[in-house]
């Protein structure tokens, strides 16, 4: 994808900025943004304090305080993204797991890559593509043409294609039949209409089926992947096994098992580092009511 105007004078502007204290900008300006914006500070608050009943408020306060400071992270890395080769790949992050998706290709089936808003998914698109071969992301344009401009060109760098979530069954069909990688980030609270509710931390999330459907229909394997920051500040790439898919030939049943497992997953990756997750989002958004 080519690089535009705006892009290329952003892209540059953060890059004038060492790492180091592009982090310690980021950082505080978004654990500022916690204190100034009482909405996303209490959703963050609320999320954690329904997923972590056990816990105290200084504790629900420190791992809210934690994933602001986490996004000021991934922000600031964001700029260093395009800089990464093969070369100095392994100085950001480690693999655990690889085995698991050359596995996955081998079978000749396309490979469906599960991944969340958590640690930096961002920085997968490079790793990806460099460790294996370039994937199709899934995924809903933004709406700030700039932001979605700077996104698209950094995520196509190494050859992985865009593909809008709108309407993208088919094409994803057609990518399995090729033995493509589909990536999907598949954390985000949907309609009603266009999900099933599953335990996600104690609470009902209306999840997208979407994976589900894919996976029952071609028996492609599905993959979560995920990419922690380890204490050292280096990211561990976690590729698992794939995740068993029911199919008993009751669609509905199935539908619902295998959401419930794909989520699952997740809920376990964002227990291990639970300041690593996206918890200002309103996953819960969706209630079991509006389903009738």
């Amino acid at each position: 994808m080519k690089q535009t105007k705006a892009t290329r004078c952003i892209m540059f502007f953060f890059r004038l900025i060492p790492l180091g204290l592009r982090k310690k900008i980021f950082t505080s300006a978004l654990l500022l943004f916690y204190h100034v914006s009482p909405k996303k500070r209490l959703i963050a608050l609320h999320n954690l304090r329904c997923a972590y009943p056990e816990k105290d408020m200084a504790e629900i306060v420190k791992i809210a305080r934690g994933v602001f400071r986490h996004v000021g992270i991934v922000i600031a890395e964001f700029f260093e993204l395009p800089y990464i080769k093969k070369e100095n790949l392994h100085q950001w992050v480690e693999f655990d797991g690889l085995d698991n998706l050359k596995k996955a290709l081998a079978q000749n089936q396309g490979v469906l890559a599960v991944g969340s808003h958590f640690g930096n998914w961002e920085l997968m698109t490079i790793a990806i593509p460099m460790a294996a071969k370039p994937m199709h992301i899934i995924h809903r344009p933004l709406d700030n043409p700039v932001l979605e401009d700077t996104l698209a060109w950094v995520r196509t760098l190494h050859g992985n294609v865009l593909v809008p979530k709108e309407g993208s069954a088919r094409k994803i069909l057609q990518l399995l039949r090729k033995n493509e990688i589909a990536g999907i980030l598949g954390d985000q609270n949907v309609a009603a209409r266009e999900g099933v509710f599953v335990d996600f931390f104690g609470r009902p999330a209306c999840t997208a089926v979407g994976t589900a459907v894919l996976a029952m229909r071609t028996e492609a394997p599905v993959l979560p992947a995920f990419m922690p920051r380890m204490p050292n500040g280096k990211y561990k790439f976690v590729i698992k096994p794939p995740v068993k898919v029911a199919v008993t030939g009751d669609d509905q049943a199935d539908i619902l098992v295998n959401t419930q497992r794909f989520t699952k997953v997740v809920e376990d990756i964002v227990r291990q580092y639970p300041d690593q997750w996206f918890w200002v989002h309103q996953r819960w958004k969706t209630k079991p009511c509006q389903k009738e």
